[in-house]
């Protein structure tokens, strides 16, 4: 679960770690009164979109006054914010951050992540704060400093040395102290709240002596969150892909892509397998729906609802191994979702497992139009084929 910026500050502050003083809002008639509560002039106008490089994308603006934070808001809220992360059809903004301008004196990055390759935590520390951390690490890789941390043990006094002593340009040692201070409450926000990304870029260090993050990204473990009750409170949901909250509702996985090809598979490890597959043959995935070990015929007819009702599709793959699903069930679903609502574009099915007899005399007994598979290879070039034309 992914919350906004100003969200992530909060929790930060609670764990010690300086941020700006700042007001949200939602209307841009509020904007006089926050001016009014917040240090300054100069503020800093900001989006509250799940996205990055919002700057590049005019989410974030500098205003000089009380007037120019006004404008500021009126010309984000309500309007779509279009980033390289967004998209083109970009995020309605719903909310802006009115903050204080920071006076800074230099720029870090600080973040903790889920290292897959170590299957641990690491504190990632990067003198070159306030760029894509992604772009340090493709042209300056020797600027990306990292600690693994033993979730067991937490994060060692030896190991805030190791990054902090790398610097060349922090000499006082009250400084120094700070800086270990901001790390050690990271990786208590981290632990405490189940992360799995926590960063702050830019962390400033302004001309006063002082770190303060100037922006936080949080990311939260979903399997986690039945222990985070607080931060349901924090999900608003309206920014999640309607496919995707559709498909929450009914207790579905549904990953949206960029392709043009609807998986709806039983199990990730199916799902990972048929979209390798697809893109070995010359096919791209749309998304790919997992409909799960134990889902009954209601929930099949949704899942395979939600594909149809996504007009990037140019052919559909329903790869099934039947198991706990029955193949007969997963039949009278996709039957019934396609007998309510057509289908427009070509079927191919691969059925394997329990009950797969009774499930293709379904499926040929009902009168739609659907092409069979023998086998997940063929499944995954015929697939390709259609959505090329190459039939």
């Amino acid at each position: 679960m992914r919350i906004h910026e100003y969200q992530a500050k909060e929790i930060m502050r609670s764990f010690g770690v300086r941020v700006p003083e700042g007001v949200i809002i939602d209307h841009a008639d509020e904007a006089s009164n926050a001016c009014k509560g917040v240090k300054g002039p100069p503020w800093v106008v900001k989006a509250q979109v799940h996205a990055g490089a919002r700057g590049k994308g005019g989410g974030i603006i500098v205003c000089c006054d009380a007037n120019e934070v006004l404008e500021a808001a009126k010309a984000m809220l309500g309007r779509s914010l279009v980033t390289v992360q967004t998209g083109s059809e970009g995020v309605k903004v719903r909310k802006v951050l009115i903050e204080e301008c920071i006076d800074i004196f230099s720029e870090f990055y600080l973040g903790v992540v889920i290292d897959r390759a170590h299957a641990k935590p690491a504190m990632i520390f990067c003198p070159a704060g306030g760029m894509e951390i992604e772009e340090v690490t493709a042209v300056k890789p020797e600027l990306i400093w990292k600690e693994y941390i033993y979730s067991g043990i937490g994060l060692m006094p030896f190991q805030t040395r190791n990054l902090v002593y790398q610097l060349d340009r922090l000499t006082s040692g009250d400084s120094i102290k700070k800086l270990r201070s901001v790390m050690s409450s990271m990786w208590s926000v981290f632990s405490s709240c189940d992360c799995s990304l926590l960063e702050i870029n830019p962390l400033a260090l302004t001309t006063g002596g002082e770190f303060i993050a100037l922006d936080a990204k949080m990311n939260l473990d979903d399997n986690a969150l039945y222990r985070q009750r607080k931060m349901f409170e924090l999900d608003a949901g309206v920014e999640k892909d309607p496919s995707e909250a559709i498909a929450d509702a009914y207790d579905l996985n549904y990953i949206r892509l960029n392709g043009s090809i609807g998986v709806m598979v039983n199990g990730a490890g199916l799902a990972m397998a048929t979209m390798d597959l697809i893109k070995a043959a010359g096919g791209e995935p749309a998304n790919f729906l997992d409909v799960g070990g134990g889902a009954n015929e209601e929930k099949i007819t949704k899942a395979f609802e939600i594909i149809l009702k996504d007009r990037r599709v140019k052919a559909i793959l329903v790869n099934i191994f039947g198991g706990i699903l029955r193949c007969d069930v997963l039949a009278r679903g996709v039957v019934s979702a396609a007998e309510k609502n057509g289908v427009g574009v070509p079927l191919i099915v691969r059925l394997e497992g329990t009950n797969v007899a009774e499930g293709k005399k379904i499926f040929e007994e009902s009168g739609v139009e659907f092409l069979v598979a023998q086998n997940l290879l063929e499944a995954a070039e015929l697939v390709a084929r259609q959505v090329s034309g190459e039939n």
